[in-house]
């Protein structure tokens, strides 16, 4: 979602001293290779050397004795990932990954089990030549931490955003530089609320600011145009992994990623058929299809099928972080309803869909983790509307009793309520600018339910949005908010945002800090565990 009238929004050791020109080429050469007829032989410009993980690496769900770690290569090849206490790697143990291939975009992730928790984790990622396991390229390194399961200082971050509205990678302002200052909190992980890409915004070479200066990207071939074909969607995630500050941070921080609208169209839906004359295939479902399988090449996720083209593959998840925390990952676009004017009266679909809303509800019954973030890739009571005016996120603007999707969460709000669920709040992104709610009945329409939080920040590499209105269905008070005033400030105008959560282990206090890109915090919250109504 980009709210305006277009309406909407790395790398380790052994890859920082990649030329950035020469990743560029690579990834051109790689696009032209996977166009070639014979699709399970080696690319043509692959056919000599060693293989070459270019893009980085990438830990993704971490649990308390392993997580998953992503690659690509720049041609066939079988996938070895080694882990050691140390950076020395003197007594590593092997992982044996996939072969890398044509079929996935030569990515693959391979699963760790059986490490220890509550440890710093040292991996390394080895590219062998399939047909002579003796010729393989520089190892790539990285790190995360495996979960305990005592009580520990938790710490990560969240947003998202990322190359929208056509601004992409500028070297001449260091590229998507806020993931350095992310880095530099050593989180225990990254929270991505969803628009890692924006398959239906092209980014071009230059873009003449309002003041006149001008702004450069670095463009590539499939960045060129609106996202179609599924070698195309698979450019827009290479094209993000260009920058290097996000090639740093990867190598660093593990992901728990989510996807929205901008991974295939804005503000699209379940069987809707596009109004827009750039794209030949109209159908949202075909072009969902193959986004969510370049999603799942292009990032380590637990939940997707193994990149299966007929299988619509599930986002949705809980990870679970020792005693202190649990983050239950939502996917609001792939079960809703269409976009309408919201005034269902008995809307089951909703924007969660039926089966995702049972399994919320269970699993968040079963937790027994102090904290349980619900990480939702779209805010609640903002009012977010579609370019039709219809509502394209939760909230309708009508304040009077929950009607449309507001239903599903009214139901959502009775279950914690009625179960004596503690330690609830809500963290998302979308908007492209940064707030904080607090909820409470006594303010509402609907006071069926707890007092609650949520917080908003975003956008990390993208347009900045003026604030939007509320809705007082569920009794929402906007005690801080910061945005632009008008529509589509680009970050050299505007400072990007990112959250930070901090778990204290004695105290089991969580704190929340809205950042802004260049180190200020503006709003910081402190919330006690197991008490209701702050």
């Amino acid at each position: 979602m980009t709210p305006a009238p277009d309406h909407h929004s790395p790398s380790g050791a052994g890859s920082a001293g990649v030329d950035r020109r020469r990743l560029l080429t690579g990834a051109l050469a790689a696009t032209a290779a996977l166009a070639l007829p014979a699709a399970g032989a080696a690319p043509a410009f692959a056919r000599s050397g060693r293989p070459a993980a270019r893009w980085g690496v990438q830990a993704g769900d971490v649990g308390a004795d392993g997580g998953l770690v992503w690659v690509r290569s720049d041609r066939p090849a079988r996938m070895v990932v080694e882990t050691s206490a140390t950076e020395s790697f003197r007594h590593p143990r092997r992982f044996r990954g996939p072969l890398l291939g044509p079929g996935t975009d030569f990515t693959g992730t391979t699963r760790l089990r059986g490490l220890p928790s509550g440890q710093q984790i040292h991996y390394r990622v080895l590219l062998a030549d399939p047909d002579d396991p003796r010729r393989g390229g520089e190892p790539v390194t990285g790190t995360f931490r495996t979960t305990s399961p005592r009580r520990r200082d938790v710490r990560f971050t969240w947003s998202g955003d990322i190359a929208g509205q056509g601004w992409g990678i500028n070297p001449e302002r260091g590229g998507y530089r806020v993931f350095d200052e992310m880095a530099a909190l050593d989180p225990d992980f990254f929270l991505c609320s969803g628009d890692t890409i924006y398959a239906d915004n092209p980014i071009e070479p230059r873009v003449t600011l309002a003041d006149g200066r001008i702004w450069r990207n670095i463009t590539t071939e499939e960045k060129a145009k609106v996202a179609e074909t599924l070698d195309e969607f698979r450019g827009n995630f290479r094209y993000n992994l260009l920058d290097a500050p996000l090639r740093r941070f990867n190598a660093r921080v593990p992901w728990i990623v989510q996807w929205d609208d901008h991974e295939v169209h804005n503000n699209w839906y379940p069987g809707q058929l596009l109004d827009d004359d750039r794209y030949t295939e109209k159908r949202a479902d075909v072009l969902a299809a193959r986004a969510l399988r370049a999603f799942g090449e292009y990032f380590p996720v637990s939940t997707l099928p193994a990149r299966t083209a007929d299988r619509a593959g599930r986002v949705y998840r809980v990870l679970r972080h020792g005693p202190l925390l649990d983050v239950f990952v939502l996917d609001m676009r792939s079960h809703r309803r269409p976009n309408s004017p919201g005034r269902e009266a008995d809307d089951t679909v909703g924007i969660l869909g039926a089966e995702q809303l049972a399994w919320l509800k269970r699993e968040l019954s079963r937790s027994r983790a102090v904290w349980k973030v619900i990480a939702s890739d779209m805010p609640l009571g903002l009012v977010v509307l579609d370019a039709d005016k219809h509502v394209e996120a939760v909230a309708q603007g009508d304040p009077g009793a929950p009607l449309g999707r507001e239903l599903q969460i009214a139901e959502l709000l009775r279950h914690i309520k009625d179960r004596r669920i503690t330690g609830t709040l809500w963290l998302t992104a979308d908007v492209h600018y940064t707030s904080a709610q607090h909820y409470r009945p006594e303010r509402a329409a609907f006071r069926d339910f707890a007092p609650f939080w949520e917080f908003v920040t975003g956008p990390l590499a993208a347009g900045g949005f003026p604030a939007v209105g509320l809705d007082a269905t569920f009794g929402p008070d906007q005690v801080f908010v910061q945005a632009p005033d008008r529509a589509n400030v680009s970050p050299a105008e505007s400072p990007q945002y990112f959250g930070e959560v901090g778990i204290d282990a004695g105290s089991g206090e969580l704190t929340v800090r809205l950042r802004a890109e260049g180190g200020r915090t503006l709003f910081r919250k402190t919330l006690q565990p197991g008490l209701v109504g702050q």
